[in-house]
């Protein structure tokens, strides 16, 4: 199977007995109850996927690999864009309301973190100050002047809201995009490095 997965993806099929012996008590019980794996922004060996374990609180992330082979289901960030939830939080109110927003702005966009989290599994993820995470998939330059703009109408929410724009070479903040630094950071699976263009980071010399 071909490693076609990207960070913020969630997969189901890991189960404890492909654990390390050394993984801690809570990473066991809560792949035990059968919750997903998220992919994270790493390398793995051949025929693997670097995924992430949630815990109960923000304290317990747990960062290992899980065999292509046993993916049973994967849902994109994206699939989550119209999933009804079944809370009331502000970080959910936060979505609804931008939700026509992102739909009309003519990217592929999708719910990261907790919210996709909690909308994906069901599972409580989201407390009231949780952040709003989204993805939008930024295959052409999104210039600093849109990124202002779509910033500005991010932060009207009733709760933070942080998005990443997924570049063809790497994930950036929308907030470092639409600020004032002529450098951002950009995160790959290889590294995090200070670049001037986000979509053409391989043009940029290497001091």
């Amino acid at each position: 199977m071909v490693n076609h997965f990207l960070a913020h993806d969630l997969l189901w099929g890991m189960t404890p007995q492909r654990l390390p012996a050394d993984a801690p008590h809570w990473v066991r019980e809560s792949l035990g109850l059968g919750q997903p794996v998220v992919v994270r922004r790493a390398l793995a060996e051949p025929g693997q996927v670097a995924v992430g374990v949630r815990g109960q609180s923000r304290e317990q992330r747990y960062a290992t690999s899980m065999p292509l082979a046993a993916v049973k289901l994967r849902v994109r960030p994206e699939d989550l864009r119209h999933v009804a939830p079944r809370r009331d939080l502000p970080a959910l109110q936060a979505l609804s309301r931008l939700r026509p927003l992102l739909d009309a702005s003519g990217w592929v966009w999708g719910v990261s973190g907790s919210a996709g989290f909690e909308l994906a599994s069901g599972i409580k993820a989201l407390h009231e100050r949780s952040d709003l995470d989204l993805i939008l998939r930024t295959p052409q330059p999104l210039d600093r002047a849109q990124a202002k703009v779509l910033l500005a109408q991010l932060d009207d929410s009733a709760c933070a809201v942080d998005m990443q724009l997924q570049t063809p070479f790497g994930a950036v903040a929308l907030r470092e995009w639409a600020g004032v630094s002529q450098r951002v950071l950009l995160k790959d699976d290889l590294q995090a490095r200070l670049v001037t263009d986000p979509w053409q980071p391989s043009l940029e010399c290497v001091a």
